[in-house]
């Protein structure tokens, strides 16, 4: 019988592209029997993934303090054999689960005590205290799981001493999905710029790249296309003062499908993020996702993205608080088309050489072999003592 998964996230939207169509798949590709428990108007069999519907939110309070118990009693009915959750506000139903004795999986996204800095619903003068307290909860809880998965290095690297079962899985593309789909070349693209992500707010930068924008010549008939929610929902009222705001077109969330069809259309991908201390040492999607669609890249002079951007020229670093310096990178892009073409054919050869997302499958899949190894292995050597007494 195949062994079962429960995967669980009361934060995400059912179809997130790491936790459904990355590892939620590539599991049910290996044999495995998945449930996903998550957010969704929709219920039943998605893709060999049994979709196990939440309520729908009041607010973000609403979902923080009820979602923890209405997940863990969900999770309990499945009796699974190991239980992969994604958010640090399921922590307790995690550790109920473990409790029990049951397999707990804790899928680290973000560095979370350096997000609070860009929290808008933190006060101020709490940030600092709440920072030290959710990195105090945080690390505590993660040595009492079966195993941690980290998004990017730089998170593995806090847990490096707490946890024997230690992966990391970046968030790379699946190169399948994008590339067969970029066979048009850029020349014969509108001078389109885009910026892909689930959130569109100020601290990934949304406020200097409209700025950026209005400072370019008209005679480029330049457009930016923002794909995403926008977080706060009023934000674009603000905004709307800012000269280039009349040059945005806003397309809102998009699925898979509609995502790829805007990245083959683009002619510059941008990921400009403020220097947030989350986003310093952060590995965007969205980054990996331009690349792997053939096209070249704008994105903040940290050093993770030197070291993947400078590497593979495949694109320009940025002051992300300078908007003429990101505008004179998007001008330049846009002009010289023929280095932009080949600035993103690097791109895509480095996303299908190392920032793929079959590679980090099988990271994902060893983890879940190891899981299971180390426990049969504890259970025979407890045979054995049990035995020898």
């Amino acid at each position: 019988m195949a062994r079962k998964v429960c995967v669980m996230t009361s934060a995400h939207p059912a179809f997130d592209v790491r936790i459904f169509h990355k590892e939620c798949k590539s599991l049910a590709r290996a044999g495995y029997q998945v449930t996903l428990i998550a957010s969704s108007a929709e219920q039943g069999a998605f893709d060999g993934i049994d979709l196990k519907p939440l309520p729908k939110w009041k607010n973000r309070w609403d979902r923080m303090t009820r979602g923890p118990f209405i997940v863990y009693r969900k999770a309990r009915e499945e009796n699974a054999d190991v239980y992969h959750f994604h958010d640090p506000e399921l922590i307790p139903a995690a550790l109920l689960l473990r409790r029990a004795g049951k397999r707990v999986i804790y899928d680290i996204h973000e560095d979370l005590p350096r997000t609070v800095s860009y929290k808008p619903y933190i006060p101020g003068f709490l940030k600092s205290l709440v920072s030290r307290a959710v990195e105090r909860i945080e690390n505590w809880a993660g040595a009492r799981f079966s195993a941690l998965i980290a998004a990017n290095p730089t998170i593995a690297g806090r847990f490096r001493e707490r946890s024997a079962n230690l992966s990391v899985v970046s968030n790379f593309p699946k190169v399948e999905e994008i590339e067969p789909m970029s066979h048009v070349s850029l020349s014969q693209r509108e001078p389109c710029l885009i910026y892909v992500g689930m959130r569109i707010t100020r601290s990934r930068g949304i406020e200097e790249v409209i700025r950026a924008v209005g400072l370019l010549s008209p005679h480029l008939h330049a457009r930016l296309k923002l794909v995403g929610n926008w977080d706060p929902p009023d934000l674009p009222k603000s905004l709307s003062k800012i000269p280039g705001w009349d040059r945005v077109e806003f397309l809102g969330p998009l699925g898979r499908r509609g995502v790829v069809d805007q990245l083959t259309k683009a002619r510059v991908g941008l990921s400009i993020l403020r220097p947030e201390p989350n986003y310093l040492t952060a590995q965007p999607v969205k980054l990996f996702e331009y690349m792997c669609a053939g096209i070249p890249v704008i994105a903040s002079d940290f050093p993770v993205c030197r070291d993947i951007v400078a590497k593979s020229h495949c694109g320009l670093l940025v002051d992300p608080l300078d908007p003429e310096e990101i505008a004179r990178a998007m001008e330049f892009l846009l002009i010289h088309q023929d280095y932009a073409e080949a600035m993103g054919q690097r791109g895509l050869q480095a996303v299908r050489q190392h920032f793929n997302w079959a590679e980090e499958e099988k990271v994902l899949l060893q983890t879940y072999q190891d899981l299971f190894f180390y426990d049969t292995a504890c259970s025979e050597d407890l045979v054995h003592a049990r035995c020898a007494r």
